[in-house]
């Protein structure tokens, strides 16, 4: 394979560009989709399958949010991924923890954190990942 052609970066370039005024919804479905298994969870309890789901969630919102503009999504479900990561213990993970890395995705939507050097955004995720990083070193 070649590499691109200056035409065809640009159209595929355009193409996004047409596609990002769609962005902030298919964001929040993304979202919907995560505060649904977490809901499934505090109604059922946690099992296998709902912990699964809302780890696929988590993870799908890894990979879509510097797509859709918002790279501290990325650095936040990275975290809860990392939090979740272990299949054989996923079930085990502090739900308070996991509450807060989806209460910090939907704070970064709601004030529209776009810069991923935002202080506050920064901030949230930083102290995130020390409490994941907390929990994994308690757990040996």
């Amino acid at each position: 394979m070649g590499a691109l052609s200056p035409d065809a970066l640009a159209k595929a370039e355009a193409a996004l560009k047409a596609l990002s005024s769609n962005f902030g919804q298919w964001l929040n479905d993304e979202i919907a989709k995560l505060e649904a298994a977490r809901g499934v969870i505090a109604r059922d309890g946690v099992t296998v399958e709902n912990a699964d789901q809302l780890f696929v969630h988590a993870h799908d919102l890894k990979g879509l949010g510097g797509t859709y503009e918002y790279p501290l999504i990325t650095r936040i479900s990275g975290s809860l991924c990392k939090l979740m990561a272990d299949k054989a213990t996923r079930t085990e993970a502090p739900m308070a923890l996991v509450d807060a890395h989806i209460d910090a995705i939907k704070a970064v939507v709601r004030d529209t954190i776009r810069d991923p050097e935002h202080p506050t955004g920064v901030a949230l995720a930083t102290e995130l990942e020390r409490r994941v990083a907390e929990y994994e070193t308690s757990r040996g």
